[in-house]
């Protein structure tokens, strides 16, 4: 894989997450390279105030034991519905005015009046360059006192709440870079202007991509399409088209250079561990026999990890750990993401929850979806289904039977090839273009709904 050396160097932009879960930290790794290779978390950098930590920990801790009560049957769902519908989004047809603010805003406005975020911005505002952040509030307090650069902000799913937009967003001098078309025509819904509105996509590594004219993206492609079609059956159908978009080289189907992988990923908060458990367990057996090889990844959760160690041993495939199946740890956030990446570059099949990496079958990755958690993963899922790209799980039991099923029929090689061609790719290219004011090398994105 081509190596992309990151910029350590000049800094062009702040990049502003917040670290709860991974679903606005992914996005933001993937920007770093606009902040001389830094990111930011608002509510968890170097000098914040005590009162403000305090907010934003209780916010994320809330959240998460939520997200981890929801597998818990009638209890751990009503408890999430009730909590979702705050910030659900609402039916986009028939198309109408949807500006008026929600509780959930409004709640945020106080906390902002009250001071939240404040010293954050004044810290940021000694040096104003271009402020580009992955969650909605950090870019209501820079607006709110006044930061004197230009504010950025990242939608991270394929459909968004009311909550994103400011009160006031006819007002607003916030600009969006917008993830896919339906964003960008549910902003104009919640009344934000159409000359604050960039269609970007979503910013996925570099590392996987290589740039406007770099190769690496297709061949990772041509390496994955020739383990995800053994019998040819989608390569035969598809050939013509396969040669005029990869090149006659490329389509020749040579050997693959790693086996068969499935990666399956939980989210921040650590909920379906149980789930990836019944995924070790039924491919017990295929992982000794060397049909398949399995990442189980568990983000910086330790005890996690833990757990999917204990489930490896338990299936008998101790002597395969760290050799057909993997359980990496990893000490930080920024160390998960780059070891995400080259995880992801010998990868052939996603499976997780209809998350931010949704985006992610814009590489050609074929992506298995695990429940979804929350509204907006409801609206991932309906996209990756959209553009062909994703399909839910069958019965984790029986893993061993359909996955190897929908292999064999082409099925899975296809999923891979849809995502490729219909979702977009190249989003950390054209955010950082409309970040520094030039013109794009990257082709414009067609208006997906």
């Amino acid at each position: 894989m081509e190596k992309h050396s990151h910029t350590t160097g000049k800094q062009e932009a702040w990049i502003v997450d917040v670290n709860m879960g991974y679903g606005h930290s992914r996005p933001a790794h993937s920007l770093r390279d606009l902040a001389g290779g830094e990111v930011i978390s608002a509510n968890a950098y170097p000098g914040i105030p005590k009162k403000d930590k305090k907010v934003w920990k209780e916010s994320r801790e809330f959240y998460e034991t939520i997200s981890r009560l929801k597998p818990i049957p009638i209890v751990g769902d009503f408890l999430f519905e009730a909590i979702d519908r705050f910030q659900e989004i609402p039916r986009f047809y028939p198309r109408r005015d949807l500006s008026k603010p929600n509780i959930q805003l409004r709640s945020m406005y106080r906390l902002i009046k009250k001071g939240l975020g404040k010293h954050l911005i004044e810290k940021l505002s000694k040096n104003p360059l271009p402020l580009v952040t992955t969650f909605f509030l950090p870019a209501f307090i820079a607006e709110y006192y006044n930061y004197p650069g230009e504010i950025y902000c990242l939608c991270t799913d394929t459909d968004i709440s009311r909550s994103w937009a400011p009160m006031d967003p006819k007002r607003s001098r916030i600009k969006y870079l917008a993830s896919n078309g339906r964003v960008v025509e549910r902003l104009k819904l919640y009344g934000v202007r159409e000359d604050h509105i960039f269609l970007t996509g979503f910013p996925m590594p570099k590392e996987l991509i290589g740039g406007a004219k770099s190769t690496v993206l297709k061949d990772l492609l041509m390496e994955r399409i020739c383990n995800l079609d053994p019998s040819g059956t989608f390569t035969d159908k598809y050939e013509r088209t396969l040669r005029a978009e990869l090149g006659p080289q490329r389509c020749k189907m040579t050997k693959a250079k790693h086996p068969l992988t499935l990666t399956y990923m939980v989210g921040g908060a650590g909920a379906q561990k149980k789930l990836g458990s019944e995924v070790i367990k039924s491919l017990a057996r295929k992982i000794a026999q060397k049909k398949i090889r399995l990442f189980v990844v568990a983000g910086t959760r330790k005890h996690i990890a833990s757990y999917f160690e204990d489930a490896v041993v338990e299936a008998g495939l101790k002597k395969h750990l760290g050799e057909s199946v993997f359980v990496p740890k990893f000490e930080s956030r920024s160390e998960y993401f780059d070891g995400f990446v080259d995880i992801l570059a010998q990868t052939d099949i996603i499976w997780t929850k209809p998350s931010e990496m949704s985006f992610y079958t814009g590489l050609g990755f074929p992506i298995i979806m695990a429940p979804p958690i929350g509204s907006q993963e409801e609206f991932n899922r309906i996209w990756l289904r959209y553009v062909g790209g994703g399909i839910e799980q069958n019965d984790p039991r029986y893993t061993n039977e359909w996955l190897f099923d929908w292999i064999e029929s082409g099925g899975i090689a296809r999923m891979a090839w849809n995502g490729y061609i219909e979702a977009p790719t190249h989003g950390v290219y054209r955010i950082e273009d409309v970040v520094l004011g030039r013109p794009s090398e990257i082709h414009p994105l067609p208006l997906i709904v």
